[in-house]
Order: C-alpha cells, then sequence, then structure tokens
C-alpha cells in the first residue's frame, strides 16, 4: 500500500481535456447536432471500403514496412507531382503515417531540442503548443489579423531570433477556413532565406479550397520546399478520419530524422488501410468532386445564416465556419456555446480555445462536412436565433 500520494510534475499542467471531446460529450448528453468536432457524419466512397476489405481478406494484415506500403508512397509522390510539380523520392522522401497529428509531432520531435523556440499562428490548432512543449521547446507566437485572419510578416521577422527553430502553419486554415496566398508564401520564403529554420507545412484541407483559388502549398516554392516537412491527410479527403493515415513529404536529409523519431513513435501503419489507398487513388476525378462537395455544403450553410443574426466571417476553405454572435448574445464564446447545445441543440466550437491565452473575440466555429439533412435541421434552428 502506497504511503503517500505520488508526486507528479505534469510537463503539460495546464492542458486538460480537448474542447472538442467536451463539445461532442455535451452534444451528446443533450441529443445535440454535433458541429462542432472536425468530421464528416456520411460514409467513406463504397469503392475504398470494399478496397479495405479485399486487402484485408487478401492476407495484409502484418507489420508493413516503416515508412509504408512502398506502392502508397509511389502513389503519394505521384499525386504531388501532378499537382504541385513537386518531385519526392518514394524510397527516401514520403512516409506514411498514424494521422496527421502524429506527423507534426515526429516533426517536432526529430528536431526541436530544449531552449528552441517554435513560431506558431493564433488562432492555432491545440495540438502544436503540446507537442513543442512535450519536446523542450517554447511556442512563440504571431497573432493572425482580424477580421480576415491574415498573417502579419512584419511581427513575423520581429520574432525570429537566433533560438528560432521552426515555424508551424496550416493552409487552408483551421479554424478559420482562412487560405494562404502567393504573396504569403513568398514572404515566408523570404523571411526564412539563408536560414536553418525548418518549416511543418499543415496541408490537410489542400482539396477544400472554393471559388477557384489555388492552393498555395509550400511544394510550389523551391526555398520553402527545401527546408519544409509537407503533411497532409487521407483522414479529410476520404471522409475516413477514424482511420487515421496520412503522410509527411521532406527532403531526404530532413526525412531521415523524421523517420529516426516515427520508428520509436508508432513504427508503422494499419497496413490494409494503406494498400486499398494506394489503389484508390488511382481513381480519376476525386479531388475536383471533393472541393465541388464542399463547396456546395459552404454555400448552403453561409446563404442560410445570411439571413439570421449571425455575422459570417470569410470561409476559403477548409469544412468550417467561422461567425460571430455578439448580436445575439453578450455572453463569453464558451458560455454561448454550452447554451447553444444545451437549450438549442446545436453545438459549435469556441475559437477561443484556439487561442494560447483563451483570448475571446466572440467568434464560434461551425463544422459543415455534415450530410444535408443535419446541415438542414441545424440550419432551421440557427437561423431562428
Amino acid at each position: 500500500m502506497r504511503s503517500k500520494p505520488l508526486t507528479i510534475d505534469s510537463r503539460l499542467p495546464e492542458v486538460g481535456t480537448t474542447i472538442f471531446t467536451v463539445m461532442s460529450a455535451l452534444a451528446q448528453q443533450h441529443g445535440a447536432i454535433n458541429l462542432s468536432q472536425g468530421f464528416p457524419d456520411f460514409d467513406a466512397p463504397a469503392e475504398l471500403l470494399s478496397l479495405l476489405d479485399k486487402h484485408t481478406r487478401a492476407g495484409h494484415n502484418q507489420y508493413p514496412p516503416m515508412a509504408g506500403v512502398p506502392a502508397l508512397r509511389e502513389a503519394i509522390a505521384a499525386k504531388v507531382q501532378a499537382l504541385y510539380g513537386a518531385t519526392y523520392s518514394p524510397d527516401t522522401e514520403v512516409t506514411v503515417t498514424a494521422g496527421a497529428t502524429q506527423a507534426i509531432f515526429t516533426a517536432v520531435a526529430a528536431l526541436v531540442r530544449p531552449g528552441d523556440e517554435v513560431i506558431v499562428f493564433a488562432p492555432v490548432y491545440d495540438s502544436y503548443g503540446p507537442a513543442i512543449r512535450l519536446n523542450g521547446g517554447t511556442p512563440v507566437v504571431s497573432t493572425l489579423r482580424q477580421p480576415d485572419y491574415r498573417p502579419d510578416w512584419d511581427e513575423v521577422r520581429r520574432l525570429i531570433g537566433p533560438r528560432t527553430r521552426m515555424i508551424i502553419f496550416n493552409t487552408p486554415h483551421n479554424p478559420t477556413g482562412t487560405v494562404w496566398t502567393a504573396e504569403d508564401l513568398q514572404s515566408l520564403q523570404a523571411l526564412v532565406e539563408g536560414t536553418d529554420i525548418v518549416i511543418v507545412s499543415d496541408e490537410v484541407y489542400e482539396h477544400m479550397v472554393f471559388d477557384g483559388v489555388r492552393h498555395e502549398s509550400v511544394m510550389r516554392y523551391p526555398g520553402l520546399a527545401e527546408r519544409s516537412f509537407v503533411i497532409s491527410s487521407f483522414g479529410k479527403t476520404y471522409h475516413i478520419t477514424g482511420w487515421k493515415v496520412a503522410y509527411c513529404l521532406a527532403p531526404r536529409e530532413l526525412m531521415a530524422e523524421f523517420r529516426k523519431a516515427h520508428q520509436f513513435i508508432v513504427f508503422t501503419v494499419h497496413t490494409p488501410s494503406q494498400h486499398a489507398l494506394a489503389e484508390f487513388m488511382a481513381r480519376p476525378g476525386w479531388y475536383e468532386q471533393l472541393r465541388a462537395l464542399y463547396q456546395g455544403k459552404r454555400d448552403i450553410f453561409r446563404q442560410a445564416l445570411g439571413g439570421s443574426r449571425f455575422e459570417l466571417l470569410p470561409c476559403q476553405g477548409t469544412y468550417f465556419q467561422c461567425v460571430k454572435y455578439r448580436a445575439i448574445s453578450d455572453e463569453g464564446d464558451v458560455a454561448f456555446v454550452q447554451r447553444l447545445t444545451r437549450e438549442h441543440g446545436v453545438a459549435a466550437i469556441p475559437v477561443s480555445a484556439f487561442y494560447p491565452g483563451g483570448d475571446d473575440h466572440g467568434v464560434i466555429r461551425f463544422c459543415f462536412a455534415k450530410s444535408a439533412a443535419t446541415l438542414g435541421r441545424a440550419l432551421e434552428t440557427l437561423v431562428k436565433l
């Protein structure tokens, strides 16, 4: 029997249950429509599910190579060559990961050392800061400028210092739905030129960019590509977030360090899923269909709320729509989304959860990656508030 309570000096003392888990649980408790957590409520392509069954039954159920099934790495390399004109060796520059969050953590673990600084952009996805701190680094925050959440490159320039080891960003941006421009990528490229700063470019929503806008991957910019880990997600692209399969691309020298960490963090990723995805990626037209699908849902969502008391913020990409609600309530955003869930049956996410200091700007985020029936029921309620 223990004589006294175990003393634990937490490395993440400020971290509790994530707001996504909290709001999903609250939605379930009250039978609310869950527009909070970012996942579709419709299924993956039937053909992809059939391919998963096919490869499971074909015996592809043992450990794959540490870096991923060769056919999938080859398909990934062919994809980025076709879309972005970027050449990556499937053997040495492409690694399949257990989701994008693992890829981000692995990139940080591979290169960030105690005392290093890592620049992130707020509102910032919630896994970035903990990954940095767990590996001994210090997050340094650049705040995106409202109301359109644009990067402030003068501020970034001031934040770069001798301890800056890495810059992490994502475009299209979660939670705001904004998309970085060619000018943004050129500004970033100019800032890191001649430095040893490494980039982690989180591009999981690369195929959800609307209104004819082009996704500006760092792979299009040689001065960035040569120093970047580029991360994307099959979960987002094929409506299979529960499969937790993603990938990372990087130049050979960076990928060698990434794989050193990867092999001890997860080692390998679910084998039949990789075979199924490799075969399915050969199907033409999917990315165009995906963009049209989500632009249609965005347009329906915005059109309905356009006549409400919610103030719509720009949404150029992702499957998230941010809104201001001050014409409805002067509550804080956490209190408002909780009441929205309990009393009106629709769950959302408070954007203050994406600010390290919990900054509350009266903005909440809805996910519109839902079926027409789900969106219709939610919008019927929201327009009446």
